[in-house]
C-alpha cells in the first residue's frame, strides 16, 4: 500500500526543516567563533597600540598618594581607582601609565637590585657597605629581620633594603650548634679537661667572685698536642657543659650555649679582604649571640692553617693581613662579655706569636699521646658492657689490648730515629697512638665481630679480635713518619728535640 500523496510531502518538508535547522545552528556556531576571533584580534591591536607602563618601586604610601621611585627620582603619584591602596606596602613593585598614575600592584614579585652587606642595623634602618661606598637605608619585608655581617638586596635610590639574603657560602663556614659531646665521652684527659673547666667555665660560673678579685676571665684558650687527641672533643664539650650548667637561668626555648665551630681552611680566599671579612662576619656573629645572655664559644680548628706566623715565607702571605684582623677582633672582646676564643691546632709552632701572648690566647693546654693508663680509660668509653662480647668481660678485654699496644718489644717497634750528632733511638707503636687509634683498634674489633656473625659463627667482640684489629692498625699507619724533616715528623710524634737525620722504618723487620 503506498503512502498518500499529502502525508509523504509532510514528511519530506519535515525533513528539510531539521536539515534547515541543524544547518543554521552550524551557521550561528561559526559566526559566534568568528566573532570570539575577531574580538581577541582586537583585544591584541589595542595592547600592541597601547603605550608602554613604566615600572616604579614604592618608597611610602598615605592615604592619598604614594611615592614612588621612577626613571631615577622620588615622585608623588597617585593610583587609579581599581588600586586598593591598603595592600600597597613600601618595597613593592608598581606599574605607572603615561600619566604616572598606578594602573597595577605587583607585591614582592622581582628579584632585582644591588647586593649590600649591613654594617650596622637598628630600629628599622641599617648601615650597609654598597660598593665603595656605605649608605643608610630602610628595611622593610624580610630584611627587616638582618643584622651586623647580614646580606641584603637594597634599591639605593629608593632608601631601601629589601630582601634578607641567606649566603649558604657563609652560613655553612659559620656553624651555630649545641654540642653533643660531653666529658664522660672523654677518656684520659682528666687533668687536662681540669685545666679548661677552670679556665673557660669559672668565669662564667663565678661572675661576682671574679668581679670582687678584679680579676680578668681570659679571653682565649690553645688546645695543642698531636693529632687524634682530643683536642675538638674537649672545645665541644665545654659548650656543651657551660650550656647544661647555665640553662635555667635562660629561657627554657633557647640552648644553654652558643658554639661557633669555624672551618679554618675554608677561610681562606683568592680575593684581596675576603678572608679578613669572613673574620670579622665571625665575631659579629659572636657578638649578636652574646647580648642573650648565653656563653659564646668561638672554636678556631687547625688553627695554623690560617694564622702563621707573618713572613714565614710558607704560604702565600695571605697571614700578613688575617692575623693582624684575627688580633684586633680578639681584643676587641674586651669589653664584651660571654665571649670566648679556643683554637686547636697540633702545629703551635707555626701559629704567629702575637696570637699566643698573654691577654689573646692567655691559656694554652697541652694535649699528649695517651699513657697505658690513659688508654684504658679510652678503650673503657667504647668497650661497654651493652656492646655484645665474647666471653671476657670489658676489663679484661681492655687489658688485653693494652698490654699488647704498649708492649716495648720487637714486635712493636715503629722506626729507628738517627740524630744529627749520630745517635739512635728505637720508637715503638705506643709512641704513636692516639685516642682516634685507640677508638678505631675498637671499631676495627667489632667488625670483625660483625662479619663472624654473618658467616654463621659465634659473635661478639673477642680478645683474638681486638689484637687482630691492633696488628692491622698497626701496619695501617707503618708509613705515617716515612720522612727526615724533623717538623714533619714532629707533627706526627707531638715530640720535640733534636734534629733528625734518618728514618727507618722497622715494620716486617
Amino acid at each position: 500500500m503506498t503512502e498518500p500523496p499529502l502525508e509523504r510531502r509532510l514528511s519530506e518538508s519535515r525533513a528539510e526543516t531539521r536539515a534547515l535547522a541543524a544547518q543554521n545552528e552550524t551557521l550561528t556556531r561559526t559566526l559566534k567563533e568568528a566573532r570570539g576571533q575577531l574580538v581577541e584580534l582586537r583585544q591584541r591591536l589595542d595592547r600592541l597600540g597601547a603605550p608602554p607602563l613604566t615600572r616604579g618601586r614604592v618608597v611610602e604610601v598615605d592615604d592619598e598618594f604614594v611615592d614612588v621611585f621612577v626613571l631615577g627620582r622620588v615622585m608623588r603619584v597617585v593610583a587609579a581607582a581599581d588600586v586598593v591602596l591598603a595592600d600597597v606596602n613600601p618595597g613593592d613593585l608598581v606599574l605607572l601609565n603615561e600619566g604616572l598614575v598606578i594602573t597595577a600592584h605587583r607585591p614582592g614579585s622581582d628579584t632585582s637590585g644591588e647586593v649590600a652587606r649591613v654594617v650596622e642595623a637598628s630600629e628599622g634602618h641599617a648601615i650597609v657597605a654598597a660598593g665603595q661606598d656605605e649608605v643608610r637605608l630602610r628595611l622593610v619585608g624580610s630584611a627587616v629581620e638582618a643584622r651586623a655581617g647580614d646580606t641584603v638586596r637594597i634599591e639605593r635610590g629608593a632608601g631601601l633594603a629589601l630582601e634578607h639574603l641567606v649566603r649558604q657560602q657563609v652560613e655553612e663556614l659559620v656553624l651555630t650548634e649545641v654540642p653533643d659531646v660531653s666529658y664522660a665521652d672523654i677518656g684520659g684527659l682528666a687533668a687536662q679537661i681540669g685545666q679548661i673547666r677552670d679556665a673557660v667555665e669559672l668565669p662564667f660560673l663565678q661572675r661576682e667572685r671574679f668581679a670582687d678579685y678584679r680579676l680578668t676571665p681570659p679571653k682565649g684558650v690553645l688546645l695543642y698536642g698531636p693529632p687524634g687527641c682530643g683536642k675538638t672533643m674537649i672545645a665541644k664539650a665545654v659548650a656543651r657543659s657551660l650550656g647544661e650548667q647555665l640553662h635555667g637561668d635562660l629561657d627554657p626555648q633557647t640552648p644553654g650555649s652558643i658554639f661557633i665551630n669555624v672551618k679554618g681552611p675554608e677561610l681562606l680566599n683568592k680575593y684581596v679582604g675576603e678572608s679578613e671579612r669572613q673574620v670579622r662576619l665571625i665575631f659579629e656573629r659572636a657578638r649578636q649571640h652574646a647580648t642573650s645572655g648565653r656563653p659564646v664559644i668561638v672554636f678556631f680548628d687547625e688553627m695554623d692553617s690560617l694564622f702563621r706566623t707573618r713572613g714565614s715565607g710558607i704560604s702565600s702571605d695571605v697571614e700578613s693581613t688575617v692575623v693582624p684582623q684575627l688580633l684586633s677582633e680578639i681584643d676587641g672582646v674586651v669589653g664584651l662579655d660571654n665571649v670566648i676564643v679556643i683554637g686547636a691546632s697540633n702545629r703551635e709552632d707555626m701559629i704567629d706569636p702575637a696570637i699566643l701572648r698573654a691577654g689573646r690566647l692567655d691559656v694554652k693546654i697541652r694535649l699528649d699521646r695517651p699513657d697505658a693508663q690513659a688508654a684504658r680509660d679510652i678503650l673503657a668509653k667504647y668497650l661497654v658492657s651493652g656492646v655484645p662480647l665474647a666471653g671476657d668481660d670489658p676489663a679484661t678485654l681492655i687489658d688485653a689490648v693494652v698490654d699488647d699496644v704498649y708492649a716495648r718489644d720487637e714486635h712493636n717497634q715503629f722506626l729507628e730515629v738517627t740524630y744529627t750528632d749520630g745517635d739512635t733511638e728505637t720508637l715503638y707503636f705506643a709512641d704513636f697512638a692516639s685516642g682516634a687509634m685507640l677508638r678505631n683498634i675498637v671499631d676495627r674489633a667489632k667488625r670483625i665481630a660483625i662479619k663472624e656473625e654473618l658467616a654463621g659463627r659465634a659473635g661478639g667482640v673477642s680478645r683474638a679480635g681486638l689484637l687482630q684489629a691492633a696488628r692491622d692498625e698497626f701496619r695501617e699507619n707503618e708509613d705515617l713518619p716515612n720522612t727526615t724533616n724533623p717538623d714533619d715528623w714532629a707533627r706526627i710524634s707531638g715530640r720535640r728535640g733534636r734534629r733528625i737525620s734518618w728514618v727507618r722504618s722497622l715494620v716486617g723487620h
